[in-house]
Order: C-alpha cells, then sequence, then structure tokens
C-alpha cells in the first residue's frame, strides 16, 4: 500500500484498519475472495466512490493488494480518491461482468471460496447468474449484511465529518427560515438553501427535501410551483452530504404567527425526544427507546397512529440509496445501541417534524445538529 495522500477522505492507516477488520470477518464466514460492489463499501473500504452507470467492483483477497476493476472514463478519479495500487480499467465496449471473470481466473482465484454482497444494490441477479457461470460455480459464499454492520460504529474522522455536516444542515435550515416569506415561491425557498448549503461546504446536489401548506406532512414529496401563504408550515428536511458523509434535520417553519395548537405540539414532541436523546446509551434496546417518543406521541393524541420508524443509521450513504436503514427505531427492533452510532431521529404531527443527527455517547445521545428547536416564524 502507497501512502496516502492528503486529498484523501481518511488516513492510510484507518483504511489499513478497517481493510483488516473485513478480512477478519471474510475469515469468519469461510471467504478467501471477496467481491466488493456496494458503491458505499467501495468508498468506505477503498476510497472510490464509482458511477453507476457501468458495473465497477473490488476484488479483496484475505491478504494481498486489492484489485479495483473500474471503468477507463472513471480511471482519474480512482486515482485521486482511493489509496488501492492495483488497478485493472475497461474500456466501454467490454462486458464489465466479463472482465472481473477474467481477471479471477488470471490471478489463479478461481478456485477460491469466492464470497459476493447478495445484498447489493448493483450486483444484479442477471450479473450474479452471468459470474458464476463465467467461473463455472453453482454458489459462491453470501457475504450479505457484514459490510453494513461493521460500518455502524463511527470513528474520530467520521465524526468529524458528521459534525460538519451537522453544521451544513444548521446554516441552510436558517436561510430557508429567512427566505420563507408570503408569497415567495417554493422553489425560491429551495434555492436559498441549496445556496447556502454549498457554500458551507456541501459536496452533494440534493440537498432539501420541501413543501408547504396542505402538503407540509407529506415528508417526502416533491416541489411544487405554488407560493407561499399566511398560515402555511414550511416542512424543511435537509440532506446534505460532506465527504459522503451525511447529516439529516426537520424544521418547521410558520409564515406568519403559529397558532396555539401548533405551538402546544411542537412543545411536546421536542419534550418527547429530550427523553428519547436521554435513553440513547451504550446497552439500550432499540425498542424501548423508540417506545419513549411512539406511545407518548399516541397518547398525547398527536397522532391516530404511528406507521413509521423514530430513527435510522447515518454515516456514509452514496447513491443508489438515499438513507440507510441498517439500523431502525420500531417497537419491534431487536438490537442494543453502542457508542458512537449515529442515528437521525424524528418525530412528526400536525404538518410538523423536527429531527436530529444523534451520536450515542455514555451521557445519552448527543445532538450533532445543534439549531433551535422550535418553530420558526417567517
Amino acid at each position: 500500500m502507497s501512502d496516502a495522500p492528503k486529498a484523501f477522505a481518511f488516513p492510510l492507516e484507518e483504511y489499513q484498519q478497517r481493510v483488516a477488520t473485513l478480512r477478519h470477518r471474510m475469515a469468519e464466514a469461510g471467504a478467501d475472495l471477496l467481491v466488493i460492489d456496494e458503491f458505499e463499501h467501495l468508498a468506505y473500504y477503498t476510497g472510490h466512490i464509482p458511477t453507476a452507470a457501468m458495473y465497477q467492483c473490488c476484488l479483496m483477497p484475505a491478504d494481498g493488494e486489492p484489485v479495483m476493476i473500474v471503468r477507463s472514463l472513471d480511471g482519474p478519479m480512482l486515482e485521486e480518491m482511493s489509496w488501492t495500487t492495483e488497478h485493472v480499467l475497461f474500456d466501454d465496449s467490454e462486458d464489465p461482468i466479463a472482465v472481473v471473470a477474467a481477471q479471477i481466473r488470471a490471478r489463479g482465484w478461481a478456485d477460491l471460496r469466492i464470497a459476493v454482497e447478495t445484498d447489493s444494490h448493483i450486483m444484479l441477479p442477471s450479473r450474479l447468474a452471468q459470474l458464476k457461470r463465467l467461473l463455472g460455480r453453482r454458489e459462491l459464499v453470501d457475504f450479505g449484511g457484514h459490510m453494513w454492520e461493521l460500518r455502524l460504529r463511527k470513528s474520530p474522522r467520521e465524526l468529524d465529518y458528521l459534525r460538519k455536516c451537522s453544521e451544513i444542515c444548521d446554516l441552510a435550515t436558517l436561510a430557508g427560515a429567512e427566505a420563507s416569506r408570503v408569497g415567495v415561491p417554493e422553489r425560491e425557498v429551495a434555492a436559498a438553501i441549496t445556496g447556502a448549503a454549498l457554500r458551507a461546504g456541501a459536496d452533494n446536489t440534493r440537498l432539501v427535501l420541501m413543501q408547504s401548506g396542505p402538503r407540509s406532512s407529506t415528508l417526502h414529496g416533491g416541489l411544487t410551483g405554488r407560493s407561499l401563504a399566511i398560515g402555511d408550515i414550511v416542512h424543511i428536511e435537509m440532506v446534505p452530504h460532506y465527504r459522503g458523509y451525511t447529516a439529516r434535520s426537520m424544521r418547521p417553519v410558520s409564515v406568519g404567527a403559529p397558532s396555539a395548537r401548533q405551538l402546544d405540539v411542537a412543545r411536546q414532541l421536542v419534550a418527547f425526544q429530550d427523553e428519547q436523546f436521554a435513553a440513547m446509551i451504550p446497552g439500550a434496546h432499540a425498542a424501548e427507546v423508540d417506545r419513549i417518543l411512539r406511545d407518548q406521541v399516541l397518547k398525547a393524541g398527536l397522532r391516530e397512529s404511528y406507521t413509521n420508524i423514530t430513527g435510522y443509521t447515518l454515516g456514509l450513504v452514496t447513491i443508489p440509496r438515499t438513507s440507510d436503514f441498517t439500523r431502525v427505531f420500531l417497537p419491534n427492533s431487536d438490537w442494543v445501541l453502542e457508542e458512537n452510532m449515529v442515528f437521525h431521529m424524528y418525530g412528526w404531527a400536525e404538518g410538523m417534524a423536527f429531527s436530529e443527527t444523534v451520536v450515542v455517547t455514555p451521557a445519552g445521545g448527543e445532538r450533532l445538529t445543534r439549531l433551535d428547536r422550535r418553530i420558526f416564524v417567517a
């Protein structure tokens, strides 16, 4: 492994430790060679984030140098982003799965115990069938789930990136609140948010989920051509990325003075969340943490039903995913929290949502997003 230049997302030593931990898990799973193709895992273990136009992967042997198999067009970015040194570039006229199989054979790996990510968004069933056929194999080792689990606890550098991304959430949300005035189109508010986030350091372009008025409770809706009116609630959910790591936050903005009911609902949601965050210590059971918010929202009559999760994993997220549900908070969640896990925790009712980026610590959940937790008034 060569020395990593300063431009890389993490020091070489951190990548080496990740690979060592991965190889230990490979040994436990009975794998001599792992085909890594999920883009998040390529980024996590090699530093390279490819495009989705064509299949690309890393061949990770139990020892020795990993081999990157990458589209020629992405070669310059591979050199810039990745610490790896064994690179095989293929032209657009070539079949990438055939290139992968040929490399496995040429390196004497065809008879090894080969593992694949059976839960990868990139290794489509047709690609997997083709790879098996070219290798003359009926079965390959199932390595699904392992790399998602290995990424749950964040390193100090990862937490630094999430803190920076959380700052971007706060700054851009304030810009959106300031732009939310009577007669202003939704798209103008979104433009103010996007501009503020990019200037603050965000490295993605899908930065905000935003709706207003009657659609403020449609958390994942798209922008429309409507302009803001008195009485609207503007829902601002920040989804910026920084060095590939994403933080999240939600805040409601009232166009004009909020009603007494809205202020009361907001107060209750924040209070319920405070209790939930305080319980987020290492060893806490996820179902119990979930119940703190869910049961109180229902008991208070803020919602008739509560069908969605109250939190999910945050960290490195790349295409094609937008969120990481490796760990979620539900009444039947059967897992425990560990120190330095990071989550997007959210509660919503009556058209208003509050959410935070939270890291698990021995003293309880620490909010990385620090913006005031209230209804902002335009």
